[in-house]
């Protein structure tokens, strides 16, 4: 499900059961992060496909990469694999106004 900005961080505020997904490459992810999100590489293929299928799938998962299209599909993956809510941020950290931290 594809989210603006606002709704993603209004939403994921106020959720005690969330997990912050970081879908791109580690130098991507070392070039900062939002807070306290977690790294799994969607260009991995299997990698990635296996550490989702090992995530906790009763969790509800932020999921964002650079513009958001890679982490769009990475919600589809995410929602095939048995992850019913992920959460998809329209426009990437490129247009996160929200704290920016390094890893």
């Amino acid at each position: 499900m594809n989210l603006s900005q606002e709704d993603w961080a209004s939403q994921l505020e106020g959720d005690a059961n969330a997990v912050i997904l970081d879908v791109r490459t580690e130098d991507e992810y070392n070039d900062g992060i939002i807070s306290n999100a977690i790294n799994i590489d969607i260009h991995q293929g299997p990698v990635f496909v296996s550490e989702i299928e090992a995530l906790d799938k009763s969790k509800n998962y932020y999921v964002y990469c650079r513009s958001g299209a890679r982490s769009a599909k990475a919600c589809e993956a995410m929602n095939e694999l048995g992850i019913e809510n992920a959460f998809n941020l329209s426009g990437g950290i490129l247009g996160w106004d929200g704290e920016i931290v390094s890893p």
